[in-house]
């Protein structure tokens, strides 16, 4: 792990590499594609990060909103360690403009005091080990924005044998996706919707950067990936988008990644939308049941069918759920490679498991 310098002595504020000069003498953030043209000290869009004596600053590495050790079902992640617990931490700030966040009181503060916990990456990796987790997740608000943090963060769990989760909108530049993803072991992806109008007005981004994103991670990396997508009435639940969106995913990541559709609820700047019905929770499912995908699930609701895992070969339940408590469970997983297979078939189903997290295997 690189050594942390502060600048100019101040507590969490580090120098960051993602950025250039421009002609006209402002400095340009290239973390991501919103690319900020900041004055000495203006802040981005992001708020975390900023111009100070002609370079980009982050202010919030090493202090976050809180922590909580967490199921790693909750990411949601079904297929990476299932039965284990992620120690859920994030900062401030984030560098979309969702106006249906669910966690608005992080992602959109523009108070440092939201930050109420310091610790520096090797504390983090000691409150998992102390925590008994078997990884890190770097959630809440997107970890791009905190990503100097986050890699140290990552880099301290690691020679802890501790593993790195990522939950994130992906909406990042080539090189920092590079630098970032090199770290980390697992990611779900926040899909938002399938319409450039969707994520221009609702999340002030753009979907194409999302989709090479997941491309990256899936074809180029060794990162475990699944992927959610929120639902909401009338804005990204319609036949049309959910057949695009299922059919894209199969024709350019493949059938093995999970795809988890959660209920939205009215929050942030969309509190005049209903939540969602539990019927449309199902019909997406579904669709991309029907598509091709082989694990698809619904989440922020009571689905214990939804919610559980089964083989795409002979569709026997593998890993029951009943929202994140594990149930029976008929895998046989291979202590030397991380894989398993279904206990019935044989079939090998796609995900990074351990025999040390599954408590009971059962086969037939």
């Amino acid at each position: 792990m690189r050594e942390i310098q502060f600048f100019d002595a101040k507590a969490y504020t580090v120098a960051t590499k993602y950025w250039h000069q421009l002609t006209d003498g402002r400095i340009q953030c290239d973390v991501c594609p919103r690319a900020c043209k900041l004055h000495n000290g203006q802040r981005g869009a992001c708020f975390v990060r900023g111009c100070e004596q002609q370079q980009v600053l982050l202010y919030s590495y090493g202090k976050s909103s809180g922590f909580a050790p967490d199921p790693i079902e909750k990411k949601p992640l079904n297929h990476f360690l299932p039965g284990s617990k992620v120690l859920s931490f994030g900062t401030a700030g984030c560098n979309l403009a969702c106006k249906f966040c669910q966690n608005w009181d992080m992602s959109k503060s523009r108070e440092m005091d939201t930050l109420c916990a310091s610790a520096m990456p090797t504390d983090i990796a000691a409150m998992a080990l102390r925590s008994r987790c078997a990884s890190i997740a770097y959630t809440y608000n997107d970890p791009v924005i905190f990503l100097e943090y986050a890699i140290d963060t990552a880099q301290a769990c690691r020679e802890q044998g501790l593993k790195s989760v990522a939950v994130t909108a992906g909406y990042m530049e080539a090189k920092p996706r590079e630098d970032f993803f090199r770290n980390m072991d697992a990611a779900n992806v926040d899909l938002k919707g399938f319409t450039q109008r969707f994520y221009k007005s609702l999340c002030a981004a753009d979907l194409n950067n999302i989709l090479e994103t997941l491309c990256y991670i899936k074809h180029e990396t060794n990162v475990w990936l699944e992927i959610t997508t929120l639902l909401i009435p009338g804005e990204n639940d319609s036949d049309t988008e959910l057949h695009e969106l299922c059919g894209w995913i199969m024709e350019k990541l493949g059938s093995g990644v999970p795809l988890h559709f959660t209920a939205f609820h009215p929050d942030w700047k969309m509190r005049d939308k209903a939540h969602t019905p539990h019927a449309t929770l199902s019909r997406a499912r579904k669709i991309a049941l029907n598509t091709g995908l082989n694990y698809v699930y619904t989440g922020n609701v009571n689905d214990s069918i939804g919610g559980s895992t089964y083989c795409p070969n002979c569709k026997k339940c593998l890993i029951e759920r009943d929202w994140y408590k594990l149930g029976d469970i008929h895998l046989k997983v291979n202590k030397n490679t991380s894989e398993a297979s279904c206990a019935y078939c044989g079939v090998i189903i796609e995900g990074i498991y351990s025999s040390a997290n599954i408590s009971t295997t059962i086969s037939t």
